[in-house]
């Protein structure tokens, strides 16, 4: 059975992600974050019958919305291995890239996921589910110190030892392996009216870190800078600082660390030129339809 777009995942900056592309008819384009397939539909409307469609997905659900067109591959992979895959299929360039980076509406109502702590679930939050290790996993193994720097790297809890310690403390009498009791060990750390905001970035940083997302995004940034073609497309919306700060780094300076290189005339040496100074952010209808796309920034850079 199908699981449409609209139910598997309310796209975000939809029209504007999908024109930041300038989609050529006859052009190469490539959706690293294929959940539903929303952009990727939008794309394959404006493509002709020459132009072509990859699109990268590892979460085994996102497979059912797989789309029937002759133009259209999807790659079951982890979209930091963009560069290998594209030679795999005899692509030397595209001609844009789309990526809706974090993690999906499906993710977050699929309570057995582990990824909200909406639910009592296990603790897993893994978008592949065939492999890697859990967030129980990392709960449970990580030393005080290494999750104290998970929790301030990736969620910039400002109270991370803190928080460590107190899941050190709860796990030395009984492993943590659900999402509840994750939240009743680090319950007493939280301000009440602080309390969602600190357990979301809580939940954010454990994500990050089972799914190395850091690291791939910088990976796939780097393949996107060396397959795009001179006037290719670089469309990515991004969700908290930490994605966002990378993106606009490479769109600005060419790496994902944001180190400026100079020409003889004092003009920033980069292999893009961004084409949004400023973020595009979702509209207040959007935001009233889903309230979700609220911390959405969407940046596009062109390929010179």
């Amino acid at each position: 059975m199908t699981i449409f777009a609209d139910t598997y995942h309310i796209p975000v900056l939809l029209r504007e992600s999908i024109e930041g592309l300038a989609v050529k008819p006859d052009g190469i384009y490539v959706d690293v974050t294929f959940g539903g397939g929303s952009h990727s539909r939008e794309i394959l409307n404006l493509l002709g019958k020459n132009g072509r469609l990859f699109s990268f997905d590892q979460d085994a659900d996102a497979e059912k919305n797989i789309v029937d067109d002759d133009r259209f591959t999807f790659v079951r992979s982890n979209f930091r291995y963009i560069s290998n895959w594209m030679r795999y299929y005899g692509v030397g360039h595209i001609d844009g890239l789309l990526a809706d980076l974090g993690v999906s509406s499906h993710h977050l109502d699929d309570a057995e996921r582990g990824f909200s702590f909406r639910f009592d679930a296990p603790l897993d939050m893994r978008m592949n589910k065939r492999a890697g290790q859990t967030a129980a996993d990392i709960v449970n193994t990580y030393d005080e110190g290494r999750l104290a720097d998970v929790l301030y790297l990736y969620g910039e809890l400002r109270q991370s030892r803190r928080i460590a310690a107190a899941i050190v403390a709860a796990r030395n009498k009984c492993p943590i392996t659900t999402t509840a009791e994750l939240l009743a060990a680090t319950d007493k750390l939280f301000l009440r009216e602080r309390e969602k905001k600190e357990q979301t970035k809580l939940f954010q940083a454990l994500r990050i870190e089972v799914n190395h997302e850091m690291d791939a995004l910088r990976e796939m940034l780097k393949g996107a800078t060396s397959l795009l073609g001179t006037g290719g497309r670089l469309s990515v919306i991004t969700y908290h600082s930490l994605e966002d700060r990378i993106v606009k780094n490479v769109m600005r300076a060419g790496n994902a660390e944001g180190h400026v290189t100079q020409d003889f005339f004092g003009r920033i040496d980069s292999p893009f030129r961004p084409l949004n100074n400023k973020v595009i952010t979702p509209s207040e209808k959007e935001l009233k339809q889903n309230p979700r796309s609220r911390s959405a920034k969407l940046r596009i850079a062109e390929k010179v």
